[in-house]
């Protein structure tokens, strides 16, 4: 995907990635999943985005960066979560990845996720594999030490095989009750 894709509205980018698939080249190999499942934020307006009012901090200047880059976060000290910054240069907005469905380097997801291979993993791992942020990076050997990563480039990247965008639903986002209004915004987009 070019970074025109990213260099757009937050909402609508967050929509379009639903069907796409995400690739991390990793060890000599690619893991990869189908996007199912989204949210978007964006710091103008929105108090559940960490860069809300424009808020620059060391953890928020990624942020802040050229549409298409990565912006990797921790939260409650053990689970990374991966966002793709959208709209022009110095405006804080991204889209979180909220779930994928597995579609190449499977074995690797799996040892990276549970430490064995998936015919070991039990009916709840594999129907919970990847839907949610800290699974998905987890899966993909995702952190901190990516955050910044250039989203058109080698390592990380987004591709669109063709395939008609997928029907789906729209609701609030997760885990924000304390934004205020902002919690109510239909900003989440899954399959």
């Amino acid at each position: 995907m070019s970074r025109d894709f990213f260099d757009r509205d937050t909402v609508t980018v967050a929509r379009e990635l639903l069907g796409k698939y995400l690739v991390r080249m990793w060890n000599g190999q690619a893991l990869a999943g189908r996007i199912t499942e989204t949210e978007a934020y964006i710091g103008r307006c929105d108090k559940a985005c960490h860069a809300y009012g424009y808020k620059r901090t060391p953890r928020t200047e990624t942020l802040f960066a050229r549409p298409g880059t990565a912006y990797i976060y921790l939260i409650y000290g053990m689970y990374h979560c991966l966002n793709f910054v959208t709209e022009p240069e110095g405006e804080p907005a991204a889209v979180l990845l909220r779930g994928l469905e597995p579609a190449a380097g499977i074995e690797a997801m799996s040892l990276n996720r549970f430490g064995r291979l998936p015919d070991g993993m039990t009916a709840y791992q594999k129907s919970h594999f990847l839907d949610g942020p800290g699974k998905v990076c987890r899966a993909l050997a995702l952190t901190r030490a990516q955050n910044g990563l250039d989203l058109c480039g080698e390592e990380l990247f987004l591709w669109d095989d063709g395939a008609p965008a997928p029907p789906f639903h729209t609701g609030p986002r997760v885990g924000i009750d304390y934004a205020q209004e902002a919690r109510d915004f239909p900003w989440r987009f899954y399959v």
